[in-house]
């Protein structure tokens, strides 16, 4: 079986997912894949676990099932912040993403709100995306970024070879290598290949995810691992927590 450790988000009372642990269990592993379970864990995203109550019984559930326990974290709200000691043992791993980036006015640009700031370029948002990325990875916590390649819905029709030129992906590789953070191959939102082969080379391990949330997208695994053998990367290489371990146990 293919390693998956960012594959869906399983339905509870709090998630935005269409299957409970269940039926994605099964349908993942028809598919040839190992699952596992990482539901949005913060205050900022609709259907996602909310507070530190939530996520003890997110994690009491979890625990129920053969699958790997993990979590996505938002960068921006302040919830993985004051995870108590006690919790993040019991992740098998734990990932961040940047939905909201800090711009240099200190306001904040999110993922999938339309309006994007007046008079702000291009250019001068990839550069607080890559100041962000960069303050994510000196600080969070987390074993692997999610989606790395994400932009905001206004620049979505512009291609990710054009907006992460060299010099901006050498900066993030340099800043996730530093962290030891894995470059999540996402099949939602698809990296280009001049990237991923960027973060291979450089030692940045790489993990695979479908961040599926209904039975035909999740443990869908076929472009990411597709990819990944298309740059060299062994299988085995692939970053999984039951072998690679997790900073949060570390």
């Amino acid at each position: 079986m293919s390693w998956q450790p960012l594959d869906c988000h399983a339905h509870t009372v709090w998630s935005d997912g269409a299957l409970t642990p269940e039926q994605l269990v099964h349908a993942v592993r028809a598919r040839g894949v190992r699952p596992g379970i990482a539901d949005h864990v913060s205050g900022d995203v609709a259907g996602a676990v909310k507070t530190i109550e939530q996520l003890r019984a997110y994690l009491d559930e979890l625990e129920r099932h053969d699958v790997a326990r993990g979590a996505e974290f938002c960068w921006h709200d302040p919830l993985w912040r004051d995870l108590p000691d006690d919790l993040t043992p019991r992740f098998t791993h734990r990932i961040g993403s940047l939905h909201a980036v800090q711009l240099a006015d200190g306001t904040w640009q999110h993922m999938f709100q339309r309006a994007f700031p007046p008079g702000l370029s291009d250019d001068d948002y990839m550069e607080a995306h890559l100041s962000t990325l960069e303050r994510f990875a000196a600080e969070m916590p987390v074993d692997i970024l999610a989606h790395p390649t994400l932009l905001p819905l206004s620049l979505r029709a512009r291609p990710l070879d054009e907006l992460w030129t060299e010099p901006r992906e050498v900066r993030a590789v340099a800043a996730l290598h530093a962290a030891g953070i894995a470059f999540e191959v996402s099949n939602r939102y698809r990296p280009h290949t001049r990237f991923v082969r960027r973060a291979a080379e450089s030692g940045v391990r790489l993990s695979l995810g479908s961040d599926g949330h209904g039975e035909t997208q999740v443990g869908d695994l076929e472009f990411p691992l597709a990819l990944a053998r298309e740059i060299g990367v062994p299988d085995e290489s692939l970053y999984d927590p039951a072998a690679h371990g997790s900073r949060a146990v570390a």
